[in-house]
């Protein structure tokens, strides 16, 4: 990935009202933190996305002081995704993209709809580690 251009990483699932949104805002903070709002694009979406974000979800982003509450799951398409250098799936995907130079990851998360707040919690953990270990990984390919 080069220091020129930006990188755009992608955070899809189907209803995009759980474990992308979380990523997604995982990222954000992320960027800010490491000051890459200039060298890295976030997408988030869903396939079928859902009329809002799981309440269980909004909750448990609370505790990091992350509001999702007035956040509106999107739908996503191929071409925005086709532009990604990094897309993250959250383990529910159907999708399919040509791009050859894409790395499509899947995550195999859990879905948090409907489950108690501990084991949203856990679900919201994971995640946290894996966007910094994406940051990390990035940071590092780009700094080379």
């Amino acid at each position: 990935m080069s220091d020129d251009l930006p990188v755009t990483l992608g955070f899809v699932c189907v209803q995009n009202a759980g474990r992308s949104q979380m990523a997604t805002a995982f990222a954000e903070r992320e960027r800010d933190r490491r000051r890459l709002e200039d060298s890295v694009e976030i997408i988030t979406g869903g396939t079928h996305p859902a009329d809002s974000v799981h309440d269980e979800v909004v909750a448990v982003m609370q505790d990091h002081e992350i509001d999702l509450s007035d956040r509106v799951p999107r739908e996503v398409s191929t071409t925005e995704l086709e532009s990604c250098d990094v897309v993250a799936t959250m383990g529910c995907s159907t999708l399919e993209l040509d791009a050859e130079e894409i790395d499509v990851r899947d995550w195999a998360l859990t879905d948090p709809d409907g489950q108690d707040l501990d084991q949203v919690r856990e679900i919201r953990n994971d995640i946290e580690q894996r966007v910094t270990d994406l940051f990390d990984e990035v940071h590092a390919n780009g700094s080379q």
